[in-house]
């Protein structure tokens, strides 16, 4: 323990930042065990959209989702989720429905504004159109 305090007196900007990043991973493990929107892999999200008719929504601008976007997605862009602009989208309001964007970074935003705006199953594919991907699976491009 002495060692621990000595070291911490020694280098404590690196001890507080240390201590910064261990309240944020804990905070943001938290948020996701007690959200309402799950993150799925590619092949739960798969599953889930073709077992339960859900559809998927892809929140990229128009030039990303042309140039490689899941087969029978949604082109949704995130400004008009921002908007709540999300009528075009009512028909799947008790359909599972789960959110693309490049990463899955933005996407979790937007699928809480949509849980929020009341549809029933919303979820994120989890690392996005990237982890689609790296698991192979294949992409439409227009």
């Amino acid at each position: 323990m002495e060692q621990i305090l000595t070291f911490a007196a020694e280098h404590y900007l690196m001890s507080i930042l240390w201590v910064v990043l261990l309240v944020a991973l804990i905070i943001t493990t938290l948020q996701a065990a007690t959200s309402k929107v799950k993150a799925l892999p590619p092949q739960q999200a798969t599953l889930l959209v073709d077992r339960n008719n859900g559809v998927f929504v892809d929140i990229r601008s128009v030039d990303e989702y042309r140039k490689g976007h899941v087969q029978g997605s949604i082109n949704f862009p995130a400004e008009r989720i921002r908007k709540n602009d999300t009528a075009a989208l009512d028909k799947y309001k008790s359909a599972p429905i789960v959110v693309v964007c490049a990463t899955g970074m933005t996407a979790k935003a937007a699928a809480n504004q949509l849980f929020k705006a009341g549809y029933e199953n919303v979820a994120v594919l989890q690392g996005g159109i990237s982890a689609w991907q790296g698991a192979s699976f294949p992409l439409v491009k227009k």
